[in-house]
């Protein structure tokens, strides 16, 4: 089966049509990670296959949830964003989302800005810093696999605007984690994933600060 095809029933099966122009350039993401990992070292990922199911696909299943918390244009900062997982996916499905990819390494914050050139991704940028040094307003702030629950929230407090939820993708639940949480946050939901083709425990931690 194409990598497309593969592509194409794997969003289906997370509830997801992709257009046309959505899949090609979802394929011309996971091709530009393989060509730039060969000098870069983006990811540990180095076969097609797995850069299908354990990156994109991965991040494609927030996509369904991020609807219902974010129906809206809002603003995104994907913290610890490294290859732009999962926020390239994010801008690629919601135009209507302004996506920030933020790392501290600099390749890496390169990349994403390549990315969203030869895409054309006018709703995304790699920016190089680091978080607790950034000034801004965000609606929503993703991290995938970055930090513990703790320090991804301490870190990206002061950048979370009113209203405003942090959105964590982590494997198993983490309820150590969730146990550490600093009182300026709050869990309202935990959410279980399921990937295709991945034979793993995924799960969204959905936070806010208290009140809000």
């Amino acid at each position: 089966m194409s990598q497309e095809q593969l592509l194409r029933d794997g969003a289906a099966a997370l509830g997801l049509s992709l257009s046309d122009a959505q899949c090609q350039r979802l394929l011309a993401y996971g091709a530009l990670i393989l060509k730039w990992n060969k000098v870069y070292n983006l990811t540990a990922l180095r076969d097609p296959g797995t850069v299908l199911t354990h990156h994109l696909l991965d991040s494609l299943s927030v996509i369904a949830p991020l609807g219902r918390e974010c129906p809206e244009k809002a603003n995104l900062l994907d913290v610890g964003a490294g290859a732009g997982l999962p926020g390239v996916v994010i801008a690629i499905l919601r135009d209507d989302i302004q996506v920030t990819c933020l790392d501290a390494v600099a390749k890496k914050a390169a990349f994403v800005q390549q990315v969203a050139s030869e895409l054309r991704l006018k709703n995304l940028r790699g920016l190089h810093a680091r978080v607790e040094a950034l000034t801004g307003s965000y609606e929503l702030i993703s991290s995938r696999a970055f930090a513990s629950l703790a320090d991804f929230v301490s870190g990206s407090h002061h950048l979370l605007a009113p209203g405003g939820v942090w959105m964590a993708m982590k494997g198993r639940v983490p309820d150590d984690e969730i146990a550490q949480l600093p009182p300026e946050s709050e869990v309202f939901h935990v959410e279980q994933l399921t990937v295709p083709g991945l034979d793993a425990e995924r799960c969204i931690v959905w936070m806010r600060k208290p009140g809000a």
